[in-house]
């Protein structure tokens, strides 16, 4: 069950380096646009925040991949608890899309890490 519970928590990691490259590094291109819905003029407008937003959820995947490394359950649950707080904030603040983006692979994750203990 560990390797299954470290697999889902990787799997988040991943989403969370992903969601840096698009905030860092797409936001202001095609598929930056694309994904988050916005204007050219927008984008660029906002793609310093953005850029500290992809930072953000770079730790986030920093912090799961170090709970990995570990083994330990502590830095699995709270970073999986910061990815579901953080998901939760945007699905009321930005998009409800954010939700089943972010907060429920979070809620998996952290499902099967207290499942196996580990």
């Amino acid at each position: 069950m560990t390797i299954i519970s470290n697999i889902a928590v990787a799997l988040v990691a991943v989403l969370h380096l992903y969601f840096l490259v698009l905030e860092m590094f797409l936001w202001t291109k095609p598929r930056g646009l694309r994904t988050f819905g916005l204007t050219p003029e927008f984008a660029e407008a906002s793609k310093t925040l953005a850029a500290n937003q992809g930072l953000y959820n770079g730790f986030l995947a920093a912090g799961l991949l170090w709970g990995i490394g570990a083994g330990s359950i502590e830095f699995k649950v709270f970073f999986l608890g910061c990815v579901i707080v953080a998901g939760i904030y945007g699905a009321l603040t930005s998009s409800r899309k954010i939700l089943w983006v972010q907060a429920l692979p979070g809620v998996v994750a952290l499902g099967l890490v207290l499942l196996a203990g580990s």
